[in-house]
């Protein structure tokens, strides 16, 4: 059985490693259900729904049946969380784990999928900045921070003739 990750002499909480999943993960089941749950802001509801579909392995299990997680399962839900971030699909997640599963064979498939998505979270910047600039340009406005070429500040107009101006 592997030893419990060590940090300056004591072992890493929950939260510790899922805020912060580097290293080899030590696999000793222990931690709890509730703690996962504290640490990663997922329900348990949720966390015994990816294990079912398969987005973790099947969790170990103490004396009375409790589900107890090692640090290897929150690294996972660590990336799993971050690829829910990106707007990653459940569907493709569970693709993505199956591929790592399946070993290094699939490398090249899971930089395909990771670069795919990579390039929608790139498009999904590049229309949040735009946004953003609209935003911008409009809080200038109503703070009459926005002029016209002479340098004199811009009037807001009637709504809809303005709308219409800054599309």
């Amino acid at each position: 059985m592997a030893t419990p990750a060590l940090v300056e002499g004591r072992l890493r909480s929950c939260s510790e490693v899922f805020n912060r999943p580097v290293g080899d993960p030590d696999r000793t089941p222990r931690h709890t259900i509730s703690e996962v749950a504290a640490a990663s802001g997922l329900t348990a509801h949720t966390l015994r729904w990816y294990e079912r579909i398969g987005l973790l392995d099947p969790v170990d299990r103490a004396v009375g049946g409790q589900r107890r997680y090692c640090d290897g399962d929150l690294h996972r839900l660590a990336f799993l969380g971050r690829l829910r971030l990106t707007g990653m699909s459940v569907a493709d997640m569970l693709k993505y784990v199956d591929m790592a599963r399946r070993g290094e064979q699939t490398y090249g498939e899971r930089r395909q999928l990771l670069e795919a998505q990579r390039e929608e979270v790139r498009q999904r910047i590049a229309d949040l900045q735009a946004t953003l600039s609209v935003l911008d340009y409009k809080i200038d406005l109503y703070a009459g921070k926005v002029t016209d070429t002479t340098g004199a500040p811009v009037q807001c107009q009637y709504y809809r003739v303005e709308e219409e101006q800054s599309a």
